[in-house]
């Protein structure tokens, strides 16, 4: 059985920072490509940022570029979301998936975490 768990999410005040994370099991982790999502205007959930199953290709939303940095650990089964200058309008609930092939913007992924909310107060 597939799980992807994610932590790390809180409170934090508009400029701090937070490092999510999302642990993976049931699956080759290494063979999956990573993305982060969250709900946006509009439509279910928009991409945030994502990375290839080899960590070689990262890829990022215009609205957090340059403030967010994702990465993974192959050895740990683990991808992190380091959040930075945040913004009020990063409020959301943040969702962790795991797509079998390439690293994709559309929400085409196969498995998906169950979230952690992520309030930046202003």
């Amino acid at each position: 059985q597939v799980q992807l768990v994610e932590s790390g999410g809180g409170l934090v005040q508009a400029g701090g920072s937070l490092r999510l994370s999302c642990a993976a099991s049931g699956l080759t982790f290494r063979t999956y490509a990573m993305a982060w999502f969250r709900p946006a205007l509009g439509k279910e959930r928009e991409f945030v940022g994502g990375i290839s199953w080899s960590g070689g290709t990262t890829s990022y939303a215009d609205s957090v570029k340059v403030r967010f940095t994702i990465s993974r650990d192959n050895a740990k089964n683990t991808v992190y979301l380091q959040m930075s200058s945040l913004k009020p309008e990063d409020t959301a609930v943040y969702y962790c998936a795991a797509a079998l092939g390439p690293l994709r913007q559309s929400d085409d992924y196969d498995y998906w975490g169950q979230g952690t909310q992520v309030t930046v107060s202003s």
